[in-house]
Protein backbone atom coordinates (compact mmCIF):
# COMPACT_ATOMS: atom_id res chain seq x y z
CA UNK A 1 0.00 0.00 0.00
CA UNK A 2 1.45 3.17 -1.35
CA UNK A 3 0.50 5.78 1.44
CA UNK A 4 3.33 3.59 3.73
CA UNK A 5 6.71 3.74 3.49
CA UNK A 6 9.30 1.50 5.50
CA UNK A 7 12.72 1.82 6.36
CA UNK A 8 15.17 -0.72 7.64
CA UNK A 9 12.84 -3.33 6.98
CA UNK A 10 10.10 -2.22 9.02
CA UNK A 11 7.23 -0.44 8.16
CA UNK A 12 6.75 3.04 9.25
CA UNK A 13 2.98 4.27 10.86
CA UNK A 14 3.39 8.15 11.65
CA UNK A 15 6.98 7.92 10.91
CA UNK A 16 7.49 5.60 13.26
CA UNK A 17 9.11 2.39 13.29
CA UNK A 18 6.55 -0.57 13.74
CA UNK A 19 8.28 -2.37 16.12
CA UNK A 20 8.94 0.78 18.64
CA UNK A 21 5.28 1.44 17.92
CA UNK A 22 4.13 -1.67 19.23
CA UNK A 23 6.53 -1.14 22.36
CA UNK A 24 5.12 2.66 22.60
CA UNK A 25 1.19 0.78 22.23
CA UNK A 26 2.26 -2.15 24.88
CA UNK A 27 0.15 -4.78 23.55
CA UNK A 28 -0.54 -6.93 20.69
CA UNK A 29 -3.21 -6.45 18.07
CA UNK A 30 -4.23 -2.78 17.77
CA UNK A 31 -5.00 -0.31 15.57
CA UNK A 32 -3.00 2.51 14.49
CA UNK A 33 -4.46 5.41 12.59
CA UNK A 34 -2.03 7.74 10.51
CA UNK A 35 -2.61 11.52 11.46
CA UNK A 36 -0.74 12.74 8.42
CA UNK A 37 -2.64 10.23 5.87
CA UNK A 38 -5.86 11.46 7.41
CA UNK A 39 -5.03 14.73 6.94
CA UNK A 40 -3.32 14.90 3.42
CA UNK A 41 -6.75 12.53 2.22
CA UNK A 42 -9.45 15.53 3.63
CA UNK A 43 -6.91 18.17 1.88
CA UNK A 44 -6.48 16.19 -1.56
CA UNK A 45 -10.70 15.77 -1.63
CA UNK A 46 -11.03 19.53 -0.74
CA UNK A 47 -8.70 20.72 -3.42
CA UNK A 48 -10.41 18.44 -5.96
CA UNK A 49 -13.99 19.73 -5.39
CA UNK A 50 -15.79 22.86 -5.97
CA UNK A 51 -15.22 25.39 -3.47
CA UNK A 52 -18.74 25.59 -1.75
CA UNK A 53 -19.30 22.14 -1.55
CA UNK A 54 -19.35 21.18 2.29
CA UNK A 55 -17.52 18.35 3.49
CA UNK A 56 -19.37 16.01 6.30
CA UNK A 57 -17.43 13.23 8.08
CA UNK A 58 -19.75 9.94 8.86
CA UNK A 59 -17.98 9.13 12.18
CA UNK A 60 -19.82 5.24 12.10
CA UNK A 61 -16.71 4.60 9.70
CA UNK A 62 -14.21 5.46 12.63
CA UNK A 63 -15.42 6.67 15.46
CA UNK A 64 -12.98 6.76 17.84
CA UNK A 65 -12.53 10.07 19.63
CA UNK A 66 -9.21 11.12 18.96
CA UNK A 67 -9.65 10.52 15.33
CA UNK A 68 -13.23 12.22 15.36
CA UNK A 69 -11.59 15.32 17.35
CA UNK A 70 -8.78 15.44 14.24
CA UNK A 71 -11.51 15.06 11.20
CA UNK A 72 -13.45 17.77 13.27
CA UNK A 73 -10.63 20.25 12.31
CA UNK A 74 -10.47 18.89 8.70
CA UNK A 75 -14.00 18.98 7.90
CA UNK A 76 -17.13 20.98 7.80
CA UNK A 77 -19.38 18.74 9.84
CA UNK A 78 -19.91 15.41 11.03
CA UNK A 79 -22.81 13.30 10.94
CA UNK A 80 -23.58 10.76 13.87
CA UNK A 81 -25.95 7.78 14.23
CA UNK A 82 -26.24 7.41 17.71
CA UNK A 83 -26.72 9.35 20.77
CA UNK A 84 -23.06 7.79 21.91
CA UNK A 85 -21.95 9.29 18.70
CA UNK A 86 -23.45 12.72 18.95
CA UNK A 87 -21.89 12.65 22.58
CA UNK A 88 -18.32 12.40 21.09
CA UNK A 89 -18.69 14.65 18.23
CA UNK A 90 -19.54 17.59 20.98
CA UNK A 91 -17.09 16.98 23.37
CA UNK A 92 -14.66 16.83 20.15
CA UNK A 93 -15.48 20.27 19.76
CA UNK A 94 -17.88 19.99 16.57
CA UNK A 95 -19.85 22.54 15.81
CA UNK A 96 -23.65 21.79 16.52
CA UNK A 97 -24.90 23.40 14.14
CA UNK A 98 -22.93 21.34 11.40
CA UNK A 99 -23.88 18.02 13.35
CA UNK A 100 -26.53 16.06 12.02
CA UNK A 101 -28.35 12.83 13.06
CA UNK A 102 -29.31 9.92 10.79
CA UNK A 103 -30.76 6.21 11.78
CA UNK A 104 -33.86 4.50 11.29
CA UNK A 105 -34.63 3.28 14.87
CA UNK A 106 -34.17 6.74 17.20
CA UNK A 107 -35.08 6.17 20.52
CA UNK A 108 -37.16 9.27 22.24
CA UNK A 109 -34.80 9.83 24.70
CA UNK A 110 -32.14 10.42 21.55
CA UNK A 111 -34.44 12.44 20.07
CA UNK A 112 -34.86 14.80 22.98
CA UNK A 113 -31.14 14.94 23.19
CA UNK A 114 -30.29 15.86 19.85
CA UNK A 115 -33.04 18.50 19.96
CA UNK A 116 -31.61 19.65 23.23
CA UNK A 117 -27.97 19.85 21.90
CA UNK A 118 -29.36 22.20 18.99
CA UNK A 119 -28.37 19.56 15.65
CA UNK A 120 -30.25 18.73 12.72
CA UNK A 121 -32.00 15.50 12.94
CA UNK A 122 -33.04 13.45 9.73
CA UNK A 123 -36.51 12.54 9.82
CA UNK A 124 -37.12 8.49 8.90
CA UNK A 125 -40.37 7.87 9.62
CA UNK A 126 -43.84 9.71 10.51
CA UNK A 127 -43.30 8.33 14.19
CA UNK A 128 -40.20 10.86 14.67
CA UNK A 129 -42.24 13.81 13.24
CA UNK A 130 -44.78 13.25 16.23
CA UNK A 131 -42.32 12.11 18.92
CA UNK A 132 -39.90 15.92 17.66
CA UNK A 133 -43.55 17.91 17.70
CA UNK A 134 -44.17 16.38 21.17
CA UNK A 135 -40.80 17.37 22.64
CA UNK A 136 -40.91 20.71 20.84
CA UNK A 137 -44.21 21.46 22.90
CA UNK A 138 -43.04 20.09 26.27
CA UNK A 139 -39.84 22.28 26.19
CA UNK A 140 -40.39 24.95 24.22
CA UNK A 141 -36.69 24.17 22.27
CA UNK A 142 -36.49 24.82 18.28
CA UNK A 143 -36.63 21.55 16.33
CA UNK A 144 -33.73 21.19 13.20
CA UNK A 145 -35.19 18.55 10.64
CA UNK A 146 -34.37 17.26 7.63
CA UNK A 147 -35.76 14.28 5.82
CA UNK A 148 -34.00 11.20 5.01
CA UNK A 149 -35.13 10.27 1.48
CA UNK A 150 -35.29 6.20 0.39
CA UNK A 151 -35.00 7.40 -3.81
CA UNK A 152 -36.98 5.17 -6.08
CA UNK A 153 -33.01 4.50 -7.45
CA UNK A 154 -30.10 3.27 -6.21
CA UNK A 155 -26.43 3.45 -5.98
CA UNK A 156 -25.02 0.82 -9.30
CA UNK A 157 -22.44 -1.13 -8.45
CA UNK A 158 -22.35 0.13 -4.57
CA UNK A 159 -20.91 -2.59 -2.18
CA UNK A 160 -23.90 -1.73 0.28
CA UNK A 161 -27.14 -0.13 -1.67
CA UNK A 162 -28.44 2.26 1.15
CA UNK A 163 -31.85 3.40 -1.20
CA UNK A 164 -33.95 2.22 -3.94
CA UNK A 165 -36.61 -0.37 -3.29
CA UNK A 166 -37.66 -1.28 -0.08
CA UNK A 167 -35.47 -0.06 2.77
CA UNK A 168 -35.83 0.65 6.16
CA UNK A 169 -33.48 3.85 5.82
CA UNK A 170 -35.58 7.31 5.09
CA UNK A 171 -38.77 7.98 3.73
CA UNK A 172 -40.30 6.39 0.57
CA UNK A 173 -39.23 9.17 -1.86
CA UNK A 174 -43.83 9.08 -2.62
CA UNK A 175 -44.08 9.59 0.69
CA UNK A 176 -42.28 12.92 1.45
CA UNK A 177 -45.00 15.47 0.08
CA UNK A 178 -47.20 13.89 3.09
CA UNK A 179 -44.28 13.52 5.84
CA UNK A 180 -43.74 17.73 4.69
CA UNK A 181 -47.04 18.65 5.80
CA UNK A 182 -47.04 16.98 8.96
CA UNK A 183 -43.30 18.47 9.57
CA UNK A 184 -44.80 21.43 9.27
CA UNK A 185 -48.34 20.44 11.05
CA UNK A 186 -45.95 19.97 14.00
CA UNK A 187 -43.98 23.31 14.20
CA UNK A 188 -40.94 21.58 13.46
CA UNK A 189 -37.87 23.91 11.62
CA UNK A 190 -37.46 22.49 8.29
CA UNK A 191 -34.26 22.46 6.53
CA UNK A 192 -33.65 20.09 4.00
CA UNK A 193 -33.03 16.70 2.00
CA UNK A 194 -30.83 13.58 3.05
CA UNK A 195 -30.21 11.41 0.53
CA UNK A 196 -28.09 8.33 0.62
CA UNK A 197 -28.21 5.74 -2.60
CA UNK A 198 -25.35 3.60 -1.30
CA UNK A 199 -21.59 3.12 -0.44
CA UNK A 200 -18.20 1.51 -1.14
CA UNK A 201 -18.37 2.40 -4.92
CA UNK A 202 -15.81 3.28 -7.10
CA UNK A 203 -17.32 3.86 -10.42
CA UNK A 204 -17.38 7.98 -11.00
CA UNK A 205 -20.04 7.32 -13.52
CA UNK A 206 -22.32 5.66 -11.30
CA UNK A 207 -21.69 8.18 -8.19
CA UNK A 208 -22.20 11.15 -10.68
CA UNK A 209 -25.46 9.42 -11.58
CA UNK A 210 -26.79 9.09 -8.02
CA UNK A 211 -25.82 12.70 -7.38
CA UNK A 212 -27.52 14.02 -10.29
CA UNK A 213 -30.73 12.05 -9.81
CA UNK A 214 -30.66 12.91 -6.00
CA UNK A 215 -30.44 16.76 -7.09
CA UNK A 216 -33.24 15.94 -9.44
CA UNK A 217 -35.78 14.17 -6.75
CA UNK A 218 -34.76 17.18 -4.43
CA UNK A 219 -36.15 19.86 -6.72
CA UNK A 220 -39.36 17.70 -7.09
CA UNK A 221 -39.48 17.41 -3.61
CA UNK A 222 -38.73 21.05 -2.58
CA UNK A 223 -42.05 22.40 -4.02
CA UNK A 224 -43.39 20.82 -1.00
CA UNK A 225 -41.53 22.15 1.47
CA UNK A 226 -43.14 24.32 4.41
CA UNK A 227 -39.98 26.46 3.82
CA UNK A 228 -36.75 26.60 1.47
CA UNK A 229 -34.41 23.95 1.60
CA UNK A 230 -31.40 25.03 3.21
CA UNK A 231 -28.96 21.47 4.05
CA UNK A 232 -29.19 19.01 0.35
CA UNK A 233 -27.06 16.39 1.75
CA UNK A 234 -26.25 14.37 -1.52
CA UNK A 235 -24.49 11.48 0.20
CA UNK A 236 -21.30 9.66 -0.96
CA UNK A 237 -20.43 6.77 -2.18
CA UNK A 238 -16.63 6.86 -2.39
CA UNK A 239 -15.22 3.89 -1.94
CA UNK A 240 -11.20 3.20 -1.31
CA UNK A 241 -9.45 -0.02 -2.93
CA UNK A 242 -9.51 -3.12 -1.10
CA UNK A 243 -8.58 -6.33 -3.55
CA UNK A 244 -6.65 -6.90 -6.41
CA UNK A 245 -7.06 -5.02 -9.97
CA UNK A 246 -8.75 -2.09 -7.58
CA UNK A 247 -8.06 1.59 -8.54
CA UNK A 248 -8.47 4.59 -6.09
CA UNK A 249 -11.38 6.37 -7.61
CA UNK A 250 -10.80 9.32 -9.94
CA UNK A 251 -12.73 12.71 -8.44
CA UNK A 252 -12.45 14.81 -11.67
CA UNK A 253 -16.07 13.29 -13.36
CA UNK A 254 -17.37 13.81 -9.93
CA UNK A 255 -16.38 17.40 -9.10
CA UNK A 256 -17.48 18.47 -12.47
CA UNK A 257 -20.91 17.27 -11.84
CA UNK A 258 -20.85 18.86 -8.30
CA UNK A 259 -20.00 22.29 -10.21
CA UNK A 260 -22.87 21.76 -12.35
CA UNK A 261 -24.56 20.68 -9.84
CA UNK A 262 -23.58 23.83 -7.71
CA UNK A 263 -24.60 26.56 -10.93
CA UNK A 264 -28.46 24.54 -11.39
CA UNK A 265 -29.05 24.70 -7.10
CA UNK A 266 -28.03 28.57 -7.14
CA UNK A 267 -31.11 29.59 -9.62
CA UNK A 268 -33.56 27.01 -8.57
CA UNK A 269 -32.56 26.25 -5.01
CA UNK A 270 -30.75 29.75 -3.83
CA UNK A 271 -30.27 29.00 -0.27
CA UNK A 272 -29.07 25.57 -0.31
CA UNK A 273 -25.70 24.59 1.31
CA UNK A 274 -24.69 21.25 -0.94
CA UNK A 275 -23.24 18.39 1.52
CA UNK A 276 -21.43 15.28 0.92
CA UNK A 277 -21.21 12.70 3.67
CA UNK A 278 -17.83 10.50 3.80
CA UNK A 279 -16.50 8.62 5.90
CA UNK A 280 -14.24 5.24 4.71
CA UNK A 281 -12.70 7.41 2.02
CA UNK A 282 -11.42 9.95 4.59
CA UNK A 283 -10.39 7.23 6.85
CA UNK A 284 -9.91 3.84 5.54
CA UNK A 285 -6.90 3.79 4.05
CA UNK A 286 -5.32 5.90 7.13
CA UNK A 287 -5.43 2.76 9.74
CA UNK A 288 -3.80 -0.49 9.81
CA UNK A 289 -4.89 -3.34 12.08
CA UNK A 290 -1.56 -5.24 14.03
CA UNK A 291 -1.48 -9.09 15.16
CA UNK A 292 1.54 -10.87 16.56
CA UNK A 293 1.98 -14.07 15.01
CA UNK A 294 1.94 -16.79 18.37
CA UNK A 295 2.20 -20.23 16.36
CA UNK A 296 3.08 -21.42 12.96
CA UNK A 297 1.56 -24.84 12.06
CA UNK A 298 1.73 -26.74 8.83
CA UNK A 299 -1.33 -29.01 8.06
CA UNK A 300 -1.22 -31.38 5.59
CA UNK A 301 1.05 -28.98 3.71
CA UNK A 302 -0.50 -25.93 3.99
CA UNK A 303 0.89 -23.21 6.36
CA UNK A 304 -0.90 -21.51 8.84
CA UNK A 305 -0.03 -18.51 11.01
CA UNK A 306 -1.83 -18.62 13.89
CA UNK A 307 -1.83 -14.99 15.33
CA UNK A 308 -3.44 -13.33 18.42
CA UNK A 309 -5.73 -11.09 16.50
CA UNK A 310 -8.68 -12.21 14.06
CA UNK A 311 -12.38 -11.53 13.12
CA UNK A 312 -13.69 -10.39 16.85
CA UNK A 313 -11.51 -7.63 16.57
CA UNK A 314 -11.67 -7.02 12.37
CA UNK A 315 -14.74 -8.79 10.98
CA UNK A 316 -14.59 -6.98 7.74
CA UNK A 317 -10.97 -8.29 6.93
CA UNK A 318 -12.25 -11.98 7.71
CA UNK A 319 -14.23 -11.49 4.93
CA UNK A 320 -17.83 -11.90 7.13
CA UNK A 321 -19.05 -8.13 6.77
CA UNK A 322 -20.63 -7.50 3.52
CA UNK A 323 -18.86 -9.78 1.16
CA UNK A 324 -20.34 -12.36 -1.18
CA UNK A 325 -17.09 -14.48 -1.98
CA UNK A 326 -14.20 -13.47 0.58
CA UNK A 327 -11.25 -11.68 -0.94
CA UNK A 328 -8.21 -10.92 0.68
CA UNK A 329 -7.63 -7.70 2.59
CA UNK A 330 -3.74 -6.31 1.62
CA UNK A 331 -1.51 -7.86 4.37
CA UNK A 332 2.03 -7.69 5.06
CA UNK A 333 4.64 -8.86 7.62
CA UNK A 334 5.25 -5.52 9.27
CA UNK A 335 9.10 -6.24 10.57
CA UNK A 336 9.76 -8.11 7.40
CA UNK A 337 9.13 -5.66 4.72
CA UNK A 338 12.44 -6.02 2.71
CA UNK A 339 12.26 -9.58 2.70
CA UNK A 340 10.85 -11.85 -0.57
CA UNK A 341 7.36 -13.75 -0.04
CA UNK A 342 8.25 -17.15 0.47
CA UNK A 343 4.78 -18.94 -0.53
CA UNK A 344 1.21 -19.00 -0.11
CA UNK A 345 0.39 -19.38 3.73
CA UNK A 346 -3.03 -18.47 5.32
CA UNK A 347 -3.14 -16.29 8.31
CA UNK A 348 -5.87 -17.06 10.94
CA UNK A 349 -6.83 -15.75 14.40
CA UNK A 350 -7.30 -17.75 17.48
CA UNK A 351 -10.94 -18.13 17.26
CA UNK A 352 -12.51 -21.53 17.66
CA UNK A 353 -14.34 -21.15 14.00
CA UNK A 354 -13.05 -21.76 10.21
CA UNK A 355 -14.37 -18.41 9.75
CA UNK A 356 -11.27 -16.62 11.52
CA UNK A 357 -9.19 -15.87 8.60
CA UNK A 358 -7.27 -12.81 7.87
CA UNK A 359 -5.85 -13.99 5.08
CA UNK A 360 -6.06 -17.47 2.77
CA UNK A 361 -3.46 -18.68 0.77
CA UNK A 362 -1.45 -15.16 0.56
CA UNK A 363 1.77 -15.01 -0.89
CA UNK A 364 3.97 -13.85 2.25
CA UNK A 365 7.51 -14.00 3.29
CA UNK A 366 9.07 -16.49 5.56
CA UNK A 367 7.26 -15.37 9.07
CA UNK A 368 7.87 -17.20 12.67
CA UNK A 369 6.12 -16.60 16.09
CA UNK A 370 6.56 -13.18 17.45
CA UNK A 371 6.47 -11.37 13.69
CA UNK A 372 3.87 -8.71 13.32
CA UNK A 373 1.17 -9.06 10.57
CA UNK A 374 -0.38 -6.02 9.21
CA UNK A 375 -4.23 -5.89 7.72
CA UNK A 376 -3.99 -2.53 5.43
CA UNK A 377 -7.17 -0.23 4.56
CA UNK A 378 -8.34 -0.55 8.38
CA UNK A 379 -9.17 2.43 8.85
CA UNK A 380 -12.91 2.23 8.44
CA UNK A 381 -15.53 -0.36 9.92
CA UNK A 382 -13.07 -2.46 11.81
CA UNK A 383 -12.99 -1.88 15.88
CA UNK A 384 -16.24 -0.86 16.41
CA UNK A 385 -17.88 -2.95 13.40
CA UNK A 386 -16.68 -6.05 14.78
CA UNK A 387 -18.04 -8.79 17.88
CA UNK A 388 -15.05 -8.20 20.37
CA UNK A 389 -16.70 -9.96 23.03
CA UNK A 390 -17.11 -13.14 21.40
CA UNK A 391 -15.31 -15.75 22.91
CA UNK A 392 -14.08 -13.45 25.44
CA UNK A 393 -10.27 -13.20 24.07
CA UNK A 394 -8.43 -9.51 25.66
CA UNK A 395 -9.55 -6.86 23.78
CA UNK A 396 -7.46 -4.49 21.14
CA UNK A 397 -6.14 -1.03 21.82
CA UNK A 398 -6.67 1.58 19.04
CA UNK A 399 -3.72 4.80 18.53
CA UNK A 400 -3.61 7.85 16.44
CA UNK A 401 -0.16 8.88 15.67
Amino acid sequence: MDQFTSEAGELLVGGIPLGRLLARVGQTPFYAYDRELLTRRSKELRDALPKGIKIHYAMKANPMPAVVGHMARLVDGIDVASAQELQVALDCGADPREISFAGPGKRHEELRQAVAAGILINIESFREVNELGAIRQASGWPVRVAVRVNPDFELKSSGMKMGGGPKQFGVDAEQVPELLAAIGQAGLAFEGFHLFAGSQNLRPEAIVEAQRKSFELALRLAEHAPSPVRFLNLGGGFGIPYFPGEQRIDLSAIADNLAAIQREAAEKMPDAEIVIELGRYLVGEAGIYVSRIIDRKVSRGHTYLVTDGGLHHHLSASGNFGQVIRKNYPVSIGNRMNDANAGPVSVVGPLCTPLDILADRMNLPDAQPGDLVVVYQSGAYGATASPRGFLSHPDLVEVLV
